[in-house]
């Protein structure tokens, strides 16, 4: 199908990997070509034949963001349809709580506010994972504003994270971080003094730090269509997490796998919850009581979400028949049950730390087959300098990830 017959076009809120992954993921499906909205020119969607790129580095601003928005949208109507696409929390609520200006003239792919509340407060995340039987760690809550008596029922190290993380984008402060750990009490401590110093003004989550290092990580990308149903889902085992400070726990290599008591669970907290569009968890496995932790539910695709699409299962196909061609979907739900290799790093580093001698086997295996995909390596991609860009990035990679690794012993 020709990019002038759709109808319909992709509106990509972003300018990371997260927005190339996306734009490639329709390109490869419908041949069209994604707008991108992004607050800086960047080599990796300002380069590119499938992205039209606008740049408007005021985006974040709620007047410019509506402003934009309605621009763009009168520019296409009665024309095309619109599919706005968030890569960002913070644009995600932006969007939900715009709703009734935006939907006149985009398809939004995202649930209803109050819903939204409930799951992106980490706090109140963990309330409904105990209602409908999901495992997560045990949680202490610091109210950054009261001050509460930190008394923790577990014992260091812990992690800590913020309850939300649109606000917590915007704060400023000295050796922030996207998530902690720390030892002692007194270097916890001494982080939410400077936090409380910044704009972040709701919760602080302290938790139980599970052991094992990324190989123990998990994601799970659900999707649930307009009647909330879940429809498709697709588990993957973390290869790899990125190590910069902010980029922590950024999945950067991950092989698909199946677990059903894991994605049942899953079922079970979407249908009840009356969830719609993509679901995305982390979760981790503990060891100590060989169960399935879960951290978190991002109410969009993950900044990894070609892992879905590299396995043969595109991912935007299904907000794209649910949404937008109305489909009527079987009863059964579809897993994405190819093995392969998802990676934004070069093969030497994966191979250098992914954890196991046989977890190497099987990477060593999936480079021999061939079946691993890296979303920034697209053979329809047209565009010289971003084709230069992604060799420079992936030599970059090997520096960055070098220099993490070592620092932290496990080189």
């Amino acid at each position: 199908m020709r990019e002038n017959e759709l109808e319909f076009i992709p509106v990509i809120l972003g300018g990371d990997i997260t927005t190339y992954s996306l734009a490639r993921s329709f390109h490869e499906e419908y041949g069209v070509k994604s707008i991108a909205i992004s607050t800086v020119k960047n080599w990796l969607n300002s380069y590119s034949s499938i992205i039209d790129n606008i740049i408007e580095p005021k985006m974040n601003d709620l007047d410019t963001f509506i402003k934009r928005l309605v621009s763009l949208g009168e520019q296409y109507a009665e024309k095309k349809k619109l599919l706005l696409i968030a890569c960002g929390d913070w644009y995600v609520r932006m969007i939900i709580e715009n709703r009734d200006t935006l939907e006149k003239y985009y398809v939004i792919p995202y649930i209803k506010e109050d819903l939204l509340n409930k799951l992106v407060l980490k706090d109140s995340f963990y309330e409904i994972c105990e209602e409908t039987g999901v495992d997560y760690p045990d949680t202490f809550v610091y109210d950054v504003k009261e001050k509460n008596p930190i008394k923790l029922p577990f014992e260091f190290p812990v992690i800590a994270k913020p309850a939300s993380s649109a606000e917590y984008h915007y704060a400023e402060f000295k050796g922030k971080k996207k998530v902690f750990k720390f030892d002692n009490m007194d270097e916890l401590k001494a982080m939410l003094s400077n936090l409380e110093q910044s704009s972040y003004g709701y919760k602080f989550l302290i938790q139980d730090f599970i052991p094992g290092d990324d190989n123990y990580m998990y994601i799970l990308t659900c999707y649930c269509d307009r009647n909330s149903k879940v429809r498709f889902m697709s588990f993957g085992h973390t290869v790899l997490e990125d190590h910069g400070d902010a980029a922590i726990g950024n999945p950067v290599a991950i092989i698909n796998m199946v677990d059903r008591d894991v994605m049942d669970k899953s079922i079970r907290f979407l249908e009840e919850t009356g969830y719609t569009g993509f679901a995305n968890f982390d979760i981790k496995y503990d060891v100590r009581d060989g169960k399935f932790k879960y951290f978190e539910v991002n109410t969009r695709l993950g900044r990894s979400n070609f892992y879905i699409t590299g396995s043969g299962f595109n991912a935007v196909k299904w907000i794209v028949d649910d949404l937008i061609y109305n489909k009527k979907f079987d009863d059964r739900i579809v897993i994405a049950n190819n093995e392969n290799l998802y990676t934004v790093v070069p093969k030497s580093i994966v191979l250098a730390y992914c954890g196991t001698p046989e977890l190497k086997e099987q990477v060593k295996r999936l480079y021999r087959e061939g079946r691993v995909s890296n979303p920034l390596e697209y053979r329809d991609e047209k565009n010289i300098i971003h084709k230069l860009y992604t060799k420079y990035f992936m030599f970059k990679q090997k520096k960055r990830f070098n220099k993490f690794l070592k620092l932290e012993g496990r080189k």
